[in-house]
């Protein structure tokens, strides 16, 4: 069984913790994203699964055993790490099939195995090559294939792609989720990336300072984030923020006095909120929110659209063209809007996650 509990974990480096009793069940053949900013604790917590970190309290259960002082080889656990740590002097085959030589098995079925994986994975051709002929995409696929053959119950995937560029990752992505879908093998995916969380998990942990900020499917924390960090964190482009009270039930005051028709009321009834819109529940309209266009960007699909809303910067996703340009004042009508309370927005807000 290829379940894993993660029981009320905790890390600690001398007198500072970094994990503070985290808690996460994982299914047999579920794909869970571990996502956060740098220095959250993700890596940390997978390094800890695969017994390369050692555990300050609680259990790790990998099926049903609970494996807090067992041996990495001994977890039945694959890990892929974000340096695809191949050995150069070695083809792809011998690369695949190193760690079943290591653990004697028998060359027929050490054979059978790497076959079975290259096929998968579309490197038959490449099986005589040294790594140093391949490109980052082939390095990453002998990698994941190293993983393969050894048949874990648990894959664990380390920020695999951040070493790749932009279309690459974007093409791992998919082959990465064809993988899952094939083998149907329990996988635990860090990644700081929320986009990549997003597109390949059944469900996403979001971390922040060592505790868990919310979990659930991906399209659940978009349109439901729990808190203004899972609000600011997950999207891209960001959530915009506005900060100010409610008058008249559903207007809101900023600073400077003027006050904003909302499309709801805060449920909650509270006085001071700061408001969540996505970029792409903005519309221009003839009427509506006012505000100045500071840079137009045309992705062809549809335009990014910078301005200034009194004192704050706003972003908006059209979809196709528009003819706004910088210095020009347009009026926005919004769809859905997000209420939370008061509270500094985190820094991360103010650019695009990555």
């Amino acid at each position: 069984m290829g379940t894993v509990q993660i029981r009320n974990v905790r890390k600690s480096y001398g007198a500072v913790e970094v994990l503070h009793g985290v808690s996460i069940d994982i299914e047999d053949g579920e794909f869970v994203a571990l996502v956060g900013p740098s220095g959250c604790g993700k890596s940390t917590l997978l390094r800890m699964i695969a017994g390369l970190e050692g555990i300050t309290g609680g259990d790790i259960v990998i099926g049903n055993r609970v494996v807090n002082h067992v041996a990495p080889k001994d977890r039945d656990i694959a890990m892929v790490f974000q340096n695809y740590a191949l050995y150069p002097h070695k083809n792809v085959r011998d690369n695949m099939g190193f760690a079943l030589k290591q653990r004697r098995v028998p060359k027929p079925e050490i054979e059978r195995r790497v076959g079975d994986a290259a096929r998968i994975l579309g490197l038959e051709p490449l099986l005589e090559r040294k790594p140093r002929q391949l490109s980052g995409g082939q390095r990453q696929r002998v990698a994941m294939g190293r993983a393969i053959v050894r048949d874990p119950n648990v894959f664990l995937f380390d920020e695999p792609l951040s070493n790749l560029d932009a279309k690459l990752r974007v093409q791992m992505r998919s082959e990465i989720k064809e993988l899952h879908q094939r083998l149907k093998t329990t996988t635990i995916y860090v990644t700081h990336d929320q986009i990549e969380a997003m597109t390949l998990a059944d469900r996403v942990v979001v971390l922040n300072g060592g505790v868990i900020e919310q979990e659930g499917p991906p399209l659940e924390l978009y349109d439901k984030p729990a808190s203004l960090f899972v609000a600011a964190f997950i999207g891209s482009p960001p959530m915009n923020f506005l900060q100010g009270d409610m008058v008249a039930g559903n207007g809101l005051r900023l600073a400077d006095g003027r006050v904003l028709p909302l499309p709801a009321a805060d449920p909650k009834g509270r006085q001071r909120v700061t408001v969540g819109v996505r970029p792409e529940h903005f519309a221009l309209a003839e009427s509506g929110w006012p505000a100045i266009v500071t840079i137009v960007e045309p992705t062809g699909s549809e335009t990014q659209i910078t301005a200034r809303l009194a004192d704050e910067v706003i972003r908006i996703l059209v979809r196709g063209r528009t003819d706004a340009e910088p210095g020009d004042t347009i009026h926005l009508h919004v769809d859905s809007i997000h209420f939370f309370d008061a509270a500094p927005v985190p820094e991360l807000a103010l650019e695009d996650p990555v």
